[in-house]
């Protein structure tokens, strides 16, 4: 049951895009169609999943060492390696969507979410486990925060928006909107789970 409180609470009300406003750089910036959205959210689970299996073995032999102090350091090598690898992967197998992509794919590398996930997991005492419900949590968290908010570009795209509103400033005000509407989540979780 705490595995499943983990994730969910992760997915909708500590969602790392929407309420600890980690990687808004991509969502920002690759959400305004579904197809690249999508393709972002995908690579970023990957990566996430991968950096938290590779990085919780690391933190312990760290930690048993005294070595805690290089915890930031490693994680970054580690996620800038992961980082190299799907870019790989992707400009050889799905060469459409690494195009389109462009400079956002190796923008995960400095994707604070990733970073922000490994640390969390190490601050909040996670076991291997419980971190990787929390990664699993995390990304399809970022997955739908980046469909639900490609989707409404979207169809803000055909609609008469004033002229001091368009780009950035209504991107930003739905943006909050959909930052508010996990709000409601709030609630449920905690009653569901205490949390």
């Amino acid at each position: 049951m705490k595995l499943v409180a983990i994730m969910l609470t992760t997915i909708f009300t500590q969602n790392f895009v929407l309420s600890k406003f980690l990687g808004i750089c991509p969502f920002l910036g690759v959400s305004k169609k579904k197809d690249t959205a999508i393709g972002m959210s995908a690579a970023v689970i990957f990566v996430m999943l991968l950096a938290t299996i590779v990085c919780y073995p690391l933190n312990v032999l760290l930690e048993k060492n005294g070595f805690e102090y290089l915890q930031t350091l490693v994680f970054i090598l580690v996620i800038a390696a992961l980082v190299q690898f799907v870019e790989i992967v992707m400009k050889k197998y799905m060469k459409p969507l690494y195009n389109s992509l462009g400079i956002f794919l190796p923008l995960i590398t400095t994707n604070c979410a990733v970073l922000g996930l490994v640390t969390l997991n190490v601050q909040e005492g996670y076991n291997f486990i419980e971190s990787i419900f929390n990664a699993l949590g995390a990304g399809f968290g970022f997955m739908l925060a980046m469909i639900m908010f490609s989707g409404i570009r979207e169809r803000m795209e055909g609609n008469d928006v004033p002229k001091f509103w368009q780009g950035l400033p209504i991107t930003l005000v739905a943006a909050a909107l959909v930052t508010c509407t996990f709000l409601g989540f709030t609630g449920v979780i905690e009653n569901m789970f205490g949390a």
